[in-house]
C-alpha cells in the first residue's frame, strides 16, 4: 500500500518573482493558426498508480508547468505565485493580502480563507469569486491553492488519494503560520473539505461548499462505466479517454473570442482547461486518479463525520446541479442549505455576485472568538 505519511514532514516554502506576461475530453487542444479545439492530447501519457499497487522505487513527480508559460497566454490576472515544496512535490499558491485591519467588534469576519477549486479548471477559476469577496471583506487574507496536477503544481508520482490533498493543506497552514483557517471548497474540493473538516476539525474555523462533489455514488453507474473508474478494463489509455469525456460531457468547446476576453482581463475557464491539457504533462492523470480514489464517489460518511463536527458550515448549490443535489447534503445532515435559481454545477463562476452575497452574510454571522 502507498503511504505519504512516513514521508519526512519538512515542507519547504520558495517563491517565484512573477513574470512579464502578456496580456468535458482528452483529445482537445490548441491549435495556434485558430481558436478551434484539435482532437490530440499535446501531452505525452502519464498513468498513476492505484492505492493497492506496491511501488519498489519511489518516482519524482511530474513537473508543472512554468509561470511564465501561463502568464504568456493568461496574463498576470493572480498575484506572483508562491511554491510550496513538500515531500512529494512543488506546489503553487496565490496571496490576496488584507488591504484594511481587522475590525474588532465582538462579531468578527474571518481574517483567514483558503479557497480550494474542483477537478480540470484550477486556482484562476475562483478568482472572480475571490475578487469579489475581497472587495467586500478587504480585512480578510484569501490564499488560492492549486491543487496537485492543476494550474502551475506538479502530479505527484502517487495514488491522488485524500490524504494526498490534506497533507498538502497540511503543509500550507504550517508554511502560511495559520493554525487554523475558513475553508471554502468548490466541487472536488467539496469533497476535500469535507474530509479535512472530518480529521483535522481543530484547523477548520468555519467552512463553505459550493457545488460539493463527492455524495455521486458509484452503484449509480453502469457495469461498463465502474469498470472505468475501478481500473478493470485493462487499458488505461480508454479509461482515461472515457472518464475524460465523461467530465466533459463530451466536449469542452472554447468559446470563439477567448483570446480577446482573456485579453480584457477575463477568466475564461475552457481555455484553462484546455491550457493545463496541452501544457502539463501530468494534468489528466491527475484528473482521473483524483475522481478514482480522491474522494468524488460514495463519499456519505465522510460528509455526515464533517456535520458531526458541528462548525459553522453553508452549502451553496445551483438548482439544476447534476453532480450534487438538496437530498443528497439532507442525507448526510447538512441544513444550511442555499440554491440559486437557473444555476447548474458552474454556479461559482456563473453567478458570482449571488454566490458571494451568501457566504459574505453566512460570514458576517460567525462568532470567530478562536481566531488568532
Amino acid at each position: 500500500m502507498f503511504s505519504t505519511e512516513s514521508l519526512t514532514a519538512v515542507w519547504l516554502a520558495t517563491s517565484d518573482e512573477q513574470a512579464a506576461g502578456a496580456s468535458r475530453t482528452i483529445r482537445r487542444d490548441y491549435s495556434d493558426g485558430g481558436d478551434t479545439m484539435a482532437n490530440a492530447n499535446n501531452t505525452a501519457r502519464a498513468f498513476l498508480p492505484r492505492p493497492a499497487e506496491q511501488l519498489t522505487l519511489p518516482k519524482p513527480p511530474i513537473s508543472g508547468p512554468s509561470e511564465s508559460a501561463f502568464t504568456t497566454t493568461f496574463g498576470t490576472l493572480l498575484p506572483p505565485v508562491q511554491h510550496l515544496q513538500t515531500p512529494v512535490g512543488k506546489a503553487a499558491f496565490y496571496s490576496l493580502a488584507p488591504i484594511t485591519p481587522t475590525p474588532t467588534s465582538s462579531v468578527n469576519p474571518p481574517s483567514r480563507v483558503l479557497l480550494l477549486h474542483g477537478i480540470q479548471t484550477p486556482a484562476l477559476g475562483l478568482l472572480p469569486l475571490t475578487t469579489a469577496l475581497h472587495e467586500s471583506h478587504p480585512q480578510v487574507h484569501f490564499v488560492l491553492l492549486d491543487l496537485w496536477g492543476h494550474g502551475l503544481s506538479d502530479t505527484p508520482f502517487l495514488p491522488h488519494t485524500p490524504s494526498l490533498f490534506h497533507q498538502l493543506i497540511d503543509g500550507l497552514l504550517d508554511h502560511l503560520s495559520w493554525p487554523s483557517a475558513h475553508f471554502l471548497g468548490y466541487s472536488f474540493a467539496g469533497a476535500t473539505t469535507a474530509g479535512y473538516v472530518a480529521t483535522r476539525s481543530d484547523r477548520v474555523d468555519s467552512f463553505v461548499l459550493v457545488a460539493p462533489a463527492g455524495l455521486m455514488r458509484i452503484k449509480d453507474f453502469t457495469a461498463e462505466e465502474q469498470t472505468y473508474f475501478g481500473g478493470e478494463t485493462g487499458d488505461e489509455a480508454q479509461a482515461h479517454d472515457w472518464i475524460i469525456n465523461w467530465l466533459e460531457d463530451g466536449g469542452d468547446l472554447m468559446p470563439e473570442d477567448w483570446r480577446a476576453r482573456v485579453g480584457k482581463g477575463e477568466v475564461v475557464p475552457a481555455a484553462v482547461r484546455q491550457w493545463q491539457k496541452r501544457q502539463h504533462p501530468g494534468h489528466v492523470a491527475s484528473i482521473v486518479s483524483m475522481l478514482r480514489d480522491g474522494g468524488a464517489l460514495d463519499g456519505q460518511k465522510v460528509f455526515a463525520e464533517a456535520v458531526r463536527k458541528d462548525l459553522g458550515s453553508l452549502v451553496v448549490l445551483g438548482e439544476t446541479d447534476d453532480v450534487c443535489s438538496v437530498t443528497d447534503l439532507e442525507e448526510v445532515g447538512f441544513k444550511n442549505v442555499h440554491i440559486i435559481k437557473g444555476a447548474g454545477h458552474g454556479v461559482v463562476r456563473e453567478r458570482v455576485p449571488e454566490v458571494s452575497a451568501l457566504i459574505s452574510t453566512f460570514w458576517d454571522g460567525l462568532q470567530t472568538e478562536t481566531e488568532v
